[in-house]
């Protein structure tokens, strides 16, 4: 990074060197001039003071609308495994159905693209007693579809279940041996009375996911809580607009919100992937 950063500023500064200098006068305008004058800020710089730490928020003003696939996403990895371990990652889809509405309540015909939209990203920093305790990046908006294997997940998903009974519950997150946890979690489902699995899957039965916010009617809304944060100790990040705290333990941690609910029976029999290759296999795809 520093290298490109070197060679990007060589011709720059040769350029700036050579090329003739222009003097002018600067003079002021007037309020009714400036008054026609619009425009956003590129960047904006807020400053956050929380229960336990300081927060440095650096927010760029620009929209972004990707497709992308990668074989894996492997994120605070050691000897025993990982805390966020995605294979056959894919941001956005291709269209497969042409008459089905998309996550963003348009019809796409087929092959066509429905990204991923990320509005206003930003760069947090976490501090306290001046040493630096994590760091995230997000969107101030997201909304698009997710897709992957989950071998192992740190984070919070916000999945809504129905549980067979008309009941719509939270789904939890639990280990191999279903106890609870949002640490390297293996499998998703329903938890029993005591708090451990009471009907679960692998988390690769989940294959893609909505991400954004329901809004009834099968709309699905942007969301504000999408980021991924590394600590090296526990933070507690707080909402865009400082009206929740969502809580990054040690390590690296995934934040996805997902509009998604889903039958249990639905769970059991695995959510299929969306497409994210433009040459469709089917249940080929990898």
């Amino acid at each position: 990074m520093r290298q490109d950063a070197c060679w990007y500023a060589v011709p720059l500064t040769i350029c700036l060197g050579i090329s003739p200098v222009a003097l002018a006068e600067l003079e002021p305008i007037s309020e009714k001039e400036m008054s026609q004058v619009q425009g956003q800020a590129m960047m904006s710089v807020d400053h956050v003071d929380g229960t336990n730490h300081r927060f440095t928020r650096v927010t760029l003003g620009i929209d972004a609308e990707t497709r992308l696939n990668a074989d894996g996403v492997i994120l605070g990895g050691d000897d025993t495994g990982a805390d966020i371990d995605i294979t056959n990652f894919a941001l956005g889809h291709y269209v497969r159905d042409d008459t089905r509405v998309q996550i963003d309540g348009n019809t796409y015909n087929e092959d066509e693209v429905v990204p991923f939209v990320g509005i206003e990203p930003y760069l947090e920093l976490a501090e306290r007693e001046d040493k630096l305790s994590g760091f995230r990046f997000g969107f101030n908006q997201a909304r698009g579809t997710l897709s992957g294997e989950m071998n192992s997940f740190s984070g919070n998903l916000d999945l809504k279940v129905d549980d067979g009974d008309g009941n719509i519950v939270d789904a939890g997150l639990f280990n191999d041996d279903g106890d609870p946890t949002n640490h390297r979690a293996t499998r998703i489902g329903l938890a029993g009375e005591d708090g451990t699995c009471s009907k679960c899957v692998s988390l690769t039965n989940l294959l893609s996911m909505d991400i954004g916010v329901d809004e009834g009617d099968d709309a699905v809304g942007f969301t504000k809580d999408l980021f991924l944060a590394f600590q090296r100790e526990s933070v507690d990040w707080q909402d865009l607009d400082g009206s929740n705290v969502i809580q990054g333990p040690e390590g690296a941690f995934l934040n996805l919100p997902t509009s998604m609910t889903l039958k249990m029976q639905t769970l059991q029999d695995g959510v299929p992937r969306e497409r994210t290759h433009y040459v469709d296999r089917g249940t080929g795809m990898f």
